[in-house]
């Protein structure tokens, strides 16, 4: 490691401040301090964010569900309130990384990060999330904007994401086994309301999570695995690497959705 400064803010207000300056936000550096021992990245200043009570915490808001940026994996998938109102959450939470990561890395470190093969960035987009920041709240599909990028201004903290209960939901990760992250994963959605009243979001397929049109059209219309095989998957902006060609990540998007569904009409 080099030197820097090392901040612990107690409140929101205070960690705004660094973060409005040259501080660089920690929460929970399962990204972030790995980089800086690669040297990939060199803050001059940490903003811890741990200390802040107003960022952690799980409740239940009506027909939502609003989970705090500091909220670790482990809290998630433990948590009773995700476990019942959002059960494919709670897994989803459950299944990311290791025990050490699911202990230290946290919601809104994660969503913030954006890294094109993460999971919850595939339930805030497949869910319609909202995530909530210093500044404003933004839907989830005008969040993410490609490969670690997303609509956060600089200085812009996330507070807190909401999540709208779907009528049910389902996760189906193919993973990267060393890495443990998404060779492919699939977050199918059915929601309440809206029109269409599926969403699909896929990650670890490209330069960053994104919802398939054609999967959601023919699953709005007749909600069953047979759909879902039925619809072509374009490899043509997939990823293709020495891990899986983007042929392949084209048939594992079709596979994990016709599970996703299956899974939730067992339900």
């Amino acid at each position: 490691m080099y030197a820097f400064t090392f901040e612990r803010p107690a409140s929101l207000a205070d960690a705004a401040k660094l973060a409005a300056g040259d501080a660089k936000p920690l929460a929970g550096g399962q990204t972030l301090l790995a980089s800086m021992k690669l040297r990939l990245s060199s803050p001059e200043a940490l903003a811890d964010l741990s200390g802040i009570k107003e960022l952690a915490g799980i409740r239940r808001d009506g027909d939502a569900l609003v989970i705090g940026a500091m909220a670790r994996h482990a809290d998630v998938a433990a948590s009773p309130e995700v476990q019942a109102a959002i059960p494919a959450l709670a897994d989803l939470a459950a299944h990311i990384g290791d025990k050490q990561v699911r202990a230290m890395g946290t919601l809104g470190g994660s969503v913030a990060n954006n890294d094109p093969s993460a999971c919850y960035p595939s339930a805030v987009l497949g869910l319609g999330a909202t995530v909530v920041t210093t500044q404003r709240e933004i839907a989830a599909d005008d969040f993410f904007q490609g490969m670690f990028a997303t609509a956060l201004e600089e200085g812009e903290l996330i507070t807190a994401i909401r999540f709208p209960i779907p009528r049910r939901a389902a996760y189906l990760k193919f993973k990267q086994p060393a890495s443990r992250f998404a060779l492919i994963g699939v977050f199918v959605a059915q929601t309440a309301q809206g029109v269409p009243n599926v969403r699909v979001a896929v990650t670890g397929g490209g330069s960053g999570v994104f919802r398939h049109a054609g999967l959601e059209a023919a699953l709005a219309q007749n909600f069953t695995p047979e759909a879902a095989a039925a619809v072509p998957v374009d490899d043509s902006e997939l990823s293709s690497d020495i891990h899986a060609s983007a042929a392949y990540r084209a048939n594992l998007i079709s596979v994990q959705a016709q599970r996703a569904v299956a899974q939730m009409l067992q339900k």
